[in-house]
């Protein structure tokens, strides 16, 4: 097979599942600029008069700016505060190992891929006792706790690739290890921080497992108020896909303008 044939069908596969993965985006906009009656009407419809009555109602009556808030308040500050727990950890792993660092390192990932429904129990009932359920801080907590061991392992396989000449360098010249991270590792390694910083919040933002257990109507995110869609009444489609689409805007719009940088962070240590 030739070169120039090979090319597009590669093309044409990328293109194919772009498009694919697009489609329930697409189909979510369409259902939120329906009304109720269209959104479950029989055969779907793909012509119609769209209207911004869904959005209207969300806004309106279901307090979105608030579960917005909390959405960016929980993500922005737990991914503050692990940043602030996993770059020295990570700093430590990579520039002063012992034998069981790998090990370490394999068990902290590990704790990440532990399904959450068998943590929740004991975490609700700690939650209730020190009374975190329905908190800001708590869900902060929850997400710091739930992304910590990615943090670590992607800045400790990107501080891994600093040049280990130039610390020798400032350490012949008498640099602390205060001076040495302060300096040198922390400026060197703002762009793995950021990337990490980035992939972080995203998932924060998304998460709606802990959201809805440990969250309710004072400190619910936007995962919540998509849920509460789902009643005794039924699912209303309309507003449930606007209020969706409201969700998952910003970060689509965060994702689109800094899409390097959350590459870069999904691949570190990617051939290791």
């Amino acid at each position: 097979m030739n070169k120039p044939l090979t090319l597009h069908l590669r093309t044409g596969a990328a293109w194919f599942f772009a498009l694919l993965l697009f489609f329930p985006i697409f189909w979510l906009g369409l259902m939120a600029f329906k009304t109720e009656a269209q959104a479950i009407s029989t055969p779907p419809l793909l012509f119609f008069s769209p209207t911004l009555q869904s959005f209207r109602d969300v806004l309106a009556r279901d307090n979105y700016v608030g579960y917005a808030f909390n959405s960016l308040i929980t993500s922005v500050l737990s991914t503050a505060i692990g940043l602030a727990i996993a770059i020295p950890a990570a700093y430590s792993m990579a520039f002063f190992p012992t034998r069981g660092t790998v090990g370490l390192l394999k068990f902290v990932l590990s704790s990440r891929y532990m399904p959450g429904v068998g943590a929740l129990m004991p975490i609700y009932i700690c939650y209730q006792y020190f009374g975190l359920l329905d908190s800001r801080i708590g869900l902060t907590i929850m997400f710091m706790l739930m992304n910590l061991p990615i943090m670590i392992w992607l800045l400790y396989t990107n501080l891994r690739e600093l040049p280990r000449e130039i610390l020798e360098a400032a350490r012949m010249d008498g640099a602390t290890v205060g001076h040495e991270f302060r300096y040198i590792v922390l400026p060197l390694a703002v762009g793995g921080i950021a990337s990490t910083a980035l992939v972080c919040m995203v998932w924060a933002w998304n998460e709606s497992f802990w959201s809805l257990n440990l969250g309710a109507s004072n400190a619910g995110t936007l995962a919540w108020l998509i849920a509460s869609y789902s009643s005794p009444e039924g699912l209303f489609w309309a507003k449930l896909s606007a209020a969706s689409l409201m969700a998952i805007a910003p970060i689509m719009a965060l994702g689109w303008f800094c899409q390097k940088q959350l590459v870069q962070g999904m691949t570190f240590g990617a051939v290791k």
